[in-house]
């Protein structure tokens, strides 16, 4: 079994977040947390929000390395001060015991392999959620702290949402539950209204440049183009580097840069090798780079502007030739979410490849102002 069978909450090429040893750019979230630690307001449920690849997860996995490794205030005269970070010492038993998966308080719930057909499930069941009940009785014993990872809670089919608002009602006593979620909106309601939120923010340039840096990954490319197609997200620039998106998003300008009249079999390379065998995460990654293309040409119609940051040598007079005005922009944005639909249904239907790559460009090219 691959590691990203075994992992589906990590960035295969990256460390773990349970062993990132540093949350950069995210200090309101953490002092939120000890704020309501320090004044005995932990609640047992916590909501971590905030664009995909921010750090959600590592925030997640360092909480509980603190909850687990931080002993209670006894409120004596020799009580500890409160703690000012959620750091906890590497060699400190908890940290170790988490680091090798043998730590008992914690539990992580992320999408299982299906038994039957030995691939990884598109959504976190209700089994999964219901293993936490075994997990609360078999912990209780020592009277220590709990914690639950969900990672995240987006994948959650209705059933599996349903068992954990149950759980989110009638919490177990010293348990911790924590939510991570990209789009909050989609989750049920009750189960938001029994969380409080920590709302993570996307990076600046500077704090992503020292997250890659401390990322343990060499990242390929420019990290200033890296930050600005990621939109601030860690994880989408390491994503971005390991894939080889730059490389990619360079090859798509170059094509668009032959517009009004493509390229085609510099189009039919392009779709071909998003195509090949195994090729599945390109094609996904090319589709992304496509909708953020669309969405910088949009903007560059609707500001005058290009981005101040070229992802691609060349870009910036690209975009503002092929989207000079704000009514040319709106027809970017209006291809935008047409592509995006057309693109997710032949991705569930499993349609040609290249020919929905070669479809799509062929829809970007006669969008082109002539």
């Amino acid at each position: 079994m691959s590691d990203e069978l075994q992992q589906p909450d990590r960035i295969e090429g990256a460390l773990h977040p349970r062993d990132t040893p540093r949350l950069i750019g995210q200090e309101e979230a953490e002092a939120a947390f000890l704020d309501a630690f320090n004044a005995g307001k932990l609640h047992h449920g916590w909501l971590l929000t905030g664009p995909r690849g921010v750090g959600k997860a590592t925030l997640a996995w360092r909480i509980a390395r603190f909850l687990l490794a931080t002993p209670d205030d006894d409120g004596g005269m020799f009580a500890a001060p409160p703690p000012t970070s959620l750091d906890i010492d590497p060699e400190h038993p908890v940290a170790r015991r988490i680091a090798s998966g043998g730590e008992g308080g914690l539990k992580s719930i992320t999408r299982t392999q299906n038994p039957e057909t030995k691939r990884m499930r598109k959504q976190i069941v209700v089994d999964d959620i219901r293993s936490l009940n075994n997990f609360f009785q078999m912990s209780a014993a020592d009277g220590g702290r709990r914690v639950v990872i969900i990672d995240d809670a987006d994948e959650m089919n209705p059933n599996a949402a349903n068992a954990l608002l149950k759980m989110l009602e009638e919490p177990p006593a010293r348990a911790t539950l924590l939510l991570l979620s990209h789009r909050p909106s989609g989750l049920l309601p009750t189960i938001r209204s029994r969380c409080r939120t920590l709302r993570l923010a996307t990076l600046s340039p500077d704090q992503m440049a020292e997250a890659l840096a401390a990322s343990g990954v060499e990242t390929d490319g420019d990290p200033a183009a890296l930050a600005d197609l990621s939109g601030g997200s860690v994880g989408g620039a390491l994503r971005l580097s390991l894939m080889g998106g730059l490389k990619i998003y360079a090859e798509l300008v170059g094509l668009m840069s032959t517009l009004p009249r493509m390229d085609r079999a510099r189009a039919i390379k392009l779709a071909e090798a998003a195509a090949q065998r195994g090729a599945e995460e390109k094609l996904r990654l090319l589709f992304t780079l496509i909708d953020l293309m669309l969405s910088r040409l949009a903007r560059t119609g609707a500001t005058g502007q290009p981005p101040q940051v070229e992802a691609a040598p060349g870009e910036a007079d690209l975009l503002i030739r092929l989207s000079p005005s704000p009514v040319q922009g709106r027809k970017w944005a209006d291809l935008a979410q047409e592509i995006s639909a057309r693109a997710q249904h032949g991705l569930a239907v499993n349609l040609d490849p290249a020919a929905l790559v070669l479809d799509t460009l062929q829809k970007m090219g006669d969008y082109a102002p002539r």
